[in-house]
């Protein structure tokens, strides 16, 4: 079972992961209202702006509120009634922010292909993060709510055994901690792509170029719902506890969030190098490098380090076998 300071440090560390990337994308809303393109908005469009504004900003206060309770309520003391709070209010604020996601998805489909194509984006971005957010969760703790518990208590009795390596309270945190490293950068691309369609140079963009960015930023949209997932399984599976079960989903959605990232930063760079050089193949010469190159230093040399690792434990064991 997780100590008390761990959990109340997990999951402030989790707040941490989602308030960084709500207060970028909160500043790339306040800026569309000055790019040219918002004038071109519909008077529904420009409300549902303003409306996915202030949930981006009522799931930032929700975020910060456990701080200041944390300060204020407990005079920065680790209890229960903190972990407790703090994990409500997590899980209050990622509706808002969920729905607010759902609204610039709507805007910006709407903008480019139409105001049926725009519902369609919407809902199913706001579909998507609920799913991942609650939803997945939901149904895996009912599922699994015995192999849970039985999951902790095995932790827990490896844990106290464990005598070199790196323990499972590092694992989570280290973890954690590469999650907070990837989502502040895909929130804020993904406020970049957000904006892009209101610029003047956007509109004159050819209308191919305008499909490619919108299936880049849904690339990236997917990546952000994928790396605000552990937090939440974390939240309502595992009540804050660190369990080897834990530790290996968060790991694999960091793994495959990445998958999309790297399509999403190929698609957007295709339409920059398109705008720049005018020539199909060229853009899509770097834009397939810039895959290549992501794809393979995030997933090839990783790989290929780890079958190079398992060939020389199969070695040495073999040896180890021969001489005995």
């Amino acid at each position: 079972m997780a100590q008390l300071k761990d959990k109340v440090k997990n999951t402030l560390d989790e707040g941490r992961i989602l308030v960084i990337g709500s207060q970028v994308l909160i500043g790339f809303e306040f800026r569309s209202a000055f790019e040219s393109g918002f004038e071109l908005l519909s008077g529904h469009a420009k409300y549902l702006k303003l409306a996915g504004l202030g949930l981006m900003v009522l799931a930032l206060a929700l975020l910060i509120c456990p701080a200041t309770y944390h300060q204020l309520v407990e005079d920065g003391e680790d209890t229960e009634n903190v972990q407790r709070f703090a994990s409500t209010m997590l899980g209050a604020a990622v509706l808002p922010f969920a729905l607010g996601l759902g609204i610039d998805f709507f805007i910006g489909a709407e903008f480019l292909f139409g105001r049926t194509q725009g519902l369609i984006a919407g809902v199913i971005a706001f579909a998507t993060a609920v799913s991942f957010w609650y939803g997945l969760e939901i149904v895996h703790r009912k599922r699994h709510a015995h192999e849970i518990e039985g999951e902790r208590k095995l932790s827990q009795q490896q844990e106290q055994k464990q005598a070199g390596g790196t323990k499972l309270t590092d694992k989570i945190q280290q973890v954690l901690t590469e999650l907070r490293v990837v989502l502040p950068g895909a929130q804020a691309l993904i406020g970049f792509q957000f904006i892009s369609p209101f610029t003047e140079a956007f509109q004159k963009l050819p209308q191919s170029l305008k499909v490619i960015h919108f299936i880049s930023l849904c690339c990236v949209g997917l990546t952000v719902i994928l790396l605000m997932t552990p937090a939440a399984y974390h939240r309502i599976v595992e009540r804050g506890e660190e369990t080897e079960r834990f530790h290996r989903f968060a790991s694999m959605v960091l793994l495959w969030s990445l998958v999309p990232l790297a399509l999403g930063i190929s698609g957007d760079f295709y339409v920059v190098a398109h705008k720049v050089t005018g020539s199909g193949i060229v853009s899509g010469s770097l834009a397939a490098l810039t895959l290549l190159i992501l794809y393979g230093l995030w997933f090839g040399y990783a790989v290929q380090q780890r079958s190079g690792r398992q060939r020389e434990q199969l070695v040495k064991v073999k040896a180890h076998s021969i001489s005995q």
